[in-house]
């Protein structure tokens, strides 16, 4: 099989691999996108029915504190708004007792939303590729190092270059893709225990005619701990001309159908809000762990954000040719979108002392 060439292979087609692909464009590297969806995006997935406001199935939120992030943003010319918490939030502590309304203290951190839904960023992002640079529906199983170059080999294609960047979750890379010769004991440790953002999250969202829970004596902020939403906002669009409410579900529901998803979602909303709340105009939801190029099962128990920004992801190893990159690997904000920002960065300032 003739192998498909280029100066540098980016396994993942989302932020940090899209990303990186610009930079190299901007920098005349040649390179190759192999991306296992038929989309990019990876776990930045924006839905939008038919005359309803986008909704976020994905990375969503980012705040002040995430500069690279608000810089690379206003460079694209993409713009932002405040996510909407309002003055109040119905409290449910338990099961047994009724939903209360409770004041929300002064927010000095906001979160923002993207105009448009995030996925106008990977849009952009996405079209500054060149013909012939994306390979979607292409599932990596090998990397393997021979005669100074790397061969990246999926089921039915090869891609070699002298440098390979991976911005699958570290978990998944190390679960899903036999390296040859094997990598370091000390970076697959660190990646066999590395928690994968969103993997055990599931988000739902259901979009309205009207904001009926901005009514003076309820609120769109939820906070609940028996559910099955655990936190629900606002998800109204930045024109204020389509509703929605978004949330996350409970994540041990992830077995169960659609259909008795959105009933759990009827049942509790309507609790709050009355039968209004059944009068959706769209449902969707995203359960992460159900998609394998997001999530692999842990052998082990593995907590939120462990070993997220480990050391051994500032590396390369192979000889220096293969990147472990990645939002989870940042060094700064690992797990949220600037710490895919980040990664991309650093491996793009690493890749450019190789080729100078």
């Amino acid at each position: 099989m003739k192998p498909t060439h280029a100066e540098v292979i980016i396994v993942g087609a989302g932020l940090t691999g899209l990303l990186l692909a610009r930079y190299l464009n901007q920098a005349n590297v040649s390179l190759a996108i192999v991306e296992a969806r038929e989309r990019v995006g990876g776990r930045i997935l924006t839905r939008q029915p038919a005359e309803t406001t986008p909704l976020e199935m994905g990375a969503t939120w980012l705040g002040r504190k995430h500069t690279e992030l608000v810089r690379l943003l206003s460079e694209l010319g993409i713009g932002t708004f405040e996510q909407r918490l309002g003055d109040t939030a119905i409290y449910e502590p338990i099961s047994t007792s009724p939903p209360q309304l409770v004041t929300l203290p002064l927010n000095a951190d906001p979160s923002f939303r993207i105009a448009g839904g995030t996925s106008a960023l990977i849009q952009n992002l996405h079209k500054s590729l060149r013909e012939g640079q994306l390979f979607a529906g292409q599932t990596v199983k090998t990397i393997r190092q021979e005669d100074g170059a790397l061969k990246v080999l999926t089921e039915d294609r090869v891609f070699e270059a002298p440098v390979v960047v991976s911005t699958l979750p570290p978990y998944l890379f190390a679960q899903t893709i036999s390296v040859k010769p094997a990598l370091p004991a000390t970076l697959m440790a660190a990646a066999r225990g590395t928690h994968t953002w969103m993997g055990d999250s599931i988000k739902v969202s259901l979009a309205y005619a009207r904001p009926f829970w901005r009514k003076v004596g309820t609120s769109g902020t939820v906070f609940s701990n028996s559910g099955p939403i655990s936190e629900m906002y606002d998800h109204s669009n930045i024109e204020e001309t389509r509703f929605a409410l978004m949330g996350f579900f409970n994540g041990s529901y992830y077995s169960v159908s659609r259909e008795e998803r959105l009933e759990l979602v009827l049942k509790q909303l309507q609790n709050y809000y009355g039968e209004e709340a059944g009068d959706f105009l769209a449902y969707e939801e995203a359960v992460w762990r159900n998609e394998p190029h997001t999530y692999s099962a842990y052998d082990s128990p593995i907590v939120p954000h462990q070993n997220n920004g480990h050391p051994a992801y500032q590396q390369a190893c192979l000889d220096g040719q293969l990147f472990i990159a990645g939002s989870e690997t940042a060094a700064a904000f690992p797990g949220y979108m600037e710490g895919a920002v980040r990664s991309a960065a650093f491996v793009f300032g690493e890749i450019k002392k190789r080729f100078q």
